[in-house]
């Protein structure tokens, strides 16, 4: 049986699904009969560049298409298994023999942008000097890497990631077609995880499809897949933004015993805010990029952690201020700002935390979205900021420590590893829930316990 993605594979340009632009330009191309010496072929993969590439070829020819065919003056070529100068070399003394069968002798090579740099440049030499009967299509996912000599001498098309709207569409008519029953929703699913690749989407219908008899309904992608359900991503988000580590906790758990991965977890979560994006969730999505590889569930679990809280040694003082709150689950104290002495100049206004991230804000809006979810300590006149390593490397900038200053006022600065900082509230309970029997050692000095 042939799998899904090879059996509605386009066979015409009309076929094609979601590439308009390109489609009719090429088709005007045809109908004029004056096709170019060579073509980029630019896009992520699954978006049909190889199937375009094949049908252009054959219709230059008047061949006609078929899946299985092959002809002598088709010659499609991978890029990552013949990458060295000594293929492209055979394949320039192979050019000049003038084509068997058609008027054009057409070169598709895929993954072009794995060539050599000795290779490029002996390509370059045949795309500046072309025999008539020779056309290149040239393919790649990323047309960075490709050398501008080669791409300034090309006809650059760039093909697009199907929208959810086309691609819900072409999985109905397909589903129809193939009579596999399956729900509107179920389809939904598997439009955002394919995200507008054709192929992957084809293949995980096909996937989905051999699973049962019945009627395949939103639970059983979800199942099938190890997706987590959108209701746990949503409860996952709301926890985060309340700080409330028991329900992230708890939430986490049961997902992963479910069987659904980390990874797979922080791949929705990572969606779900690019849809949505937020700014007191943007720190979220730094931190959820890195899950994945060792200790993948417990990077998760700590990207979900409220920022750690610090607190100042405790002092007679009869009302200490209280700081961080708005970030925190507990509240965290500092002593209220030294009296300034009579000889001094006229009293410092008090600081306080809202009021410094106003003033930030008001200068730089930039600045205020790294700082607002840092851990802070206010002592003896000097504001602390703990920062990871990215953040630590912008803060210190010239510039964002002029926007700082000028938002503190009198007040000095110091900005602090966020590695150096002893969390009021340790996260090993929680992750110890999720991982296993986890134990802190804390080092008093002594001997190392085994």
């Amino acid at each position: 049986m042939k799998a899904l993605y090879r059996k509605y594979r386009p066979q015409a340009l009309s076929e094609v699904v979601g590439q308009t632009a390109i489609t009719d330009s090429l088709a005007a191309t045809l109908a004029k009969k004056q096709p170019l010496h060579a073509y980029l072929f630019v896009g992520p993969r699954g978006t049909g560049k190889t199937s375009v590439a094949r049908i252009f070829a054959h219709a230059v020819n008047d061949f006609k298409y078929q899946i299985e065919d092959s002809y002598l003056d088709i010659i499609e070529i991978d890029g990552a298994s013949n990458r060295g100068i000594d293929s492209i070399r055979e394949l320039r003394e192979k050019a000049t023999i003038a084509p068997t069968q058609g008027r054009y002798k057409v070169y598709i090579v895929d993954e072009v942008h794995m060539l050599t740099k000795e290779a490029f440049n002996a390509l370059l030499k045949i795309l500046e000097e072309p025999p008539a009967h020779i056309i290149f299509i040239l393919a790649t996912t990323d047309v960075h890497k490709v050398p501008i000599t080669i791409t300034s001498r090309t006809q650059v098309y760039t093909f697009k990631l199907a929208d959810e709207a086309t691609m819900l569409n072409f999985l109905q008519t397909v589903a129809k077609t193939e009579k596999i029953k399956i729900t509107k929703e179920a389809l939904k699913i598997i439009t955002r995880r394919s995200g507008g690749s054709f192929r992957d989407a084809l293949s995980l219908l096909d996937q989905i499809s051999t699973l049962t008899t019945a009627k395949i309904d939103e639970a059983a992608i979800i199942q099938a897949l190890g997706l987590p359900t959108d209701q746990t991503i949503d409860i996952l988000i709301q926890a985060y933004q309340a700080n409330d580590l028991d329900l992230v906790t708890n939430t986490l758990k049961n997902a992963l015993s479910s069987g659904t991965k980390a990874e797979t977890i922080a791949t929705e979560l990572i969606n779900h805010i690019l849809k949505n994006p937020q700014k007191n969730l943007l720190p979220l999505l730094q931190k959820l990029i890195d899950v994945r590889g060792t200790f993948a569930k417990a990077k998760l679990l700590l990207a979900l952690l409220p920022p750690p809280t610090t607190q100042t040694p405790a002092t007679p003082t009869p009302s200490p201020a209280k700081i961080n709150q708005p970030l925190t689950t507990t509240p965290i104290k500092h002593p209220n700002p030294p009296p300034a002495s009579p000889a001094s100049s006229p009293a410092k206004t008090a600081f306080t935390w809202e009021a410094f991230l106003s003033a930030v804000r008001q200068i730089d809006d930039l600045i205020y979205t790294q700082i607002i979810n840092l851990s802070y300590d206010f002592q003896d006149g000097t504001l602390h900021l703990y920062a990871n390593k990215v953040s630590k490397k912008i803060l210190l900038r010239e510039k964002s420590q002029n926007i700082l200053r000028r938002a503190l006022g009198d007040y000095q600065l110091a900005i602090e590893d966020a590695s150096d900082l002893q969390s009021k509230s340790s996260a090993f309970p929680h992750i110890s829930d999720i991982m296993g029997d986890i134990q802190e050692v804390i080092d008093d000095g002594g001997e190392i316990p085994f």
